[in-house]
């Protein structure tokens, strides 16, 4: 990728400031640089003071990390914003029908628009849940939409993350931070808020309540425990909603619904907001040797006593295989075309396309179909020729487990360093909120940034930091 071919969010491909950032800018000019070198440690002294940080596994133990947050905002305009918007919100939409449909009378298998073995031969496809009807009809509670950008008016999903996805408390965090340091560009810029975040998260998984509940749903937050990565967040939220943060061994199944332990006995559940996956959730109905979860759940939940967010199954959604025939599962569901594109995908399991793959894997993205967190991938231009030659045989071997994508030239916002402003790459993630009657979309979401000049990875177990993300009310 040539430097000319990037789009910068704050500059375009000029040198002349874009619209949502003049401010800003203006701003930024008037500011001595070394009060902002201080306000960017106080930052990372904020950060640490807080306790925001996340674990990454594969060592011989695991490590506990601080986020990297950069002072300098991604700002969208509100023109950007409501295209994003609208086309988040048909997503999700077709999202929740196509697996109420998968798990019913799948038509769009028998429409031929999506071939049957892509979910029989799919590990996060759940035969348990065939035929079950989740409380308001939602599968997928709490969804996030990952984007990237490539130009002035063009935007992509790169992935969707409808199992569990994380990075809401950085969202907020990040927001906080920025408010508690920098209050004046608050006053000059009309950013909308996302800080009823929590107060929404609530307030949409009480409307998704089963039947059997009361008219004030109790709700907790089922956390793997403190030694999972994201466990900061299960915490955050659980005390932003003001809920209890449980594990598995604080409940168990009374009298046919799923209670919680407490001081005065066993107090009943109506909707558990799990961060626990699907293979631990139950070891009655999945892995026996589970500790995480909670013996009986999964038929509790069948019999309507319990809503799961998001519900069991939902990670076929999340597959990157299924992921490549999403325009035609959102044309299918809601008969209309795409407002947001898909990045053009080859399914390896495909002998023309995995031939394809094997030629040019020095100009590809690979990905596995289940992987997550930046992990199990190869980016090919930046990636070695033994890194090449591992990958693949890798795709040999397991050509079903694997998609490839071109490599985007990804859109870059400036960091602050102490060289002044430099590009790095950014993605998005929004984070939509779906009860029986709404879809709220918070405005902006989570942006994830490359720290190392040149990188594509943005994820923070792969080294990557976060920004506020502003979207303008204009």
């Amino acid at each position: 990728m040539s430097e000319e071919q990037i789009f910068d969010e704050m500059w375009g491909r000029t040198d002349e400031t874009r619209f949502p950032y003049q401010q800003f800018k203006h701003w930024f000019d008037a500011e001595d640089p070394s009060r902002l070198r201080a306000k960017q440690r106080e930052a990372e002294e904020l950060f640490r003071l807080t306790g925001i940080t996340f674990n990454v596994y594969g060592r011989a133990e695991a490590e506990e990390r601080l986020i990297p947050f950069d002072i300098i905002p991604r700002i969208i305009s509100g023109r950007e914003w409501q295209k994003l918007s609208r086309g988040i919100e048909q997503r999700v939409r077709a999202i929740n029908a196509f697996l109420y449909d998968i798990y019913h009378r799948q038509e769009i298998v028998r429409a031929g628009r999506l071939p049957e073995k892509m979910i029989s031969r799919n590990d996060a496809f759940l035969p348990e849940m065939i035929g079950v009807d989740p409380p308001g009809g939602v599968y997928t509670h709490v969804v996030g939409i990952d984007l990237v950008r490539t130009g002035d008016d063009e935007f992509y999903v790169l992935e969707d993350n409808a199992r569990t996805p994380s990075g809401v408390s950085y969202m907020l965090e990040n927001r906080e931070t920025m408010f508690q340091m920098f209050p004046e560009l608050f006053t000059q810029n009309r950013v909308q808020s996302v800080q009823n975040y929590p107060r929404s998260l609530r307030r949409s998984l009480a409307a998704s309540a089963p039947a059997c509940a009361g008219d004030t749903p109790t709700v907790a937050v089922l956390t793997p425990g403190i030694y999972n990565s994201a466990y900061f967040e299960h915490a955050f939220l659980a005390d932003q909603m003001g809920v209890e943060l449980v594990e598995g061994h604080d409940l168990r199944v009374v009298d046919g619904r799923v209670a919680m332990r407490t001081t005065r006995g066993y107090k009943p559940i109506d909707v558990l907001y799990r961060r626990v996956d699907d293979a631990f959730l139950d070891p009655l109905n999945f892995r026996p040797d589970s500790q995480l979860g909670v013996p009986g759940i999964l038929d509790v939940y069948r019999a309507g006593g319990i809503t799961i967010a998001n519900a069991p199954g939902t990670g076929i959604a999340d597959d990157k295989a299924i992921y490549s025939y999403m325009p035609e599962i959102v044309e299918f569901y809601t008969g209309e075309r795409p407002i947001l594109e898909n990045v053009p995908t080859w399914r390896c399991s495909n002998a023309d396309s995995l031939a394809y793959v094997l030629d040019n894997l020095g100009d590809l993205v690979v990905k596995e179909v289940h992987g997550s967190g930046g992990y199990g991938m190869l980016i090919g231009p930046t990636a070695s020729k033994k890194e090449i030659a591992a990958f693949r045989r890798k795709l040999k071997a397991r050509p079903g487990n694997y998609i490839a994508q071109p490599t985007l030239s990804l859109s870059t916002v400036p960091i602050f360093t102490r060289a002044g402003l430099a590009p790095r790459h950014v993605d998005l993630r929004p984070f939509v909120l779906v009860s029986p009657q709404n879809i709220e979309i918070t405005p902006g979401g989570l942006t994830r940034v490359a720290m190392k000049k040149g990188s594509l990875v943005v994820n923070s177990s792969q080294g990557g930091g976060t920004k506020d993300t502003w979207v303008l009310e204009d």
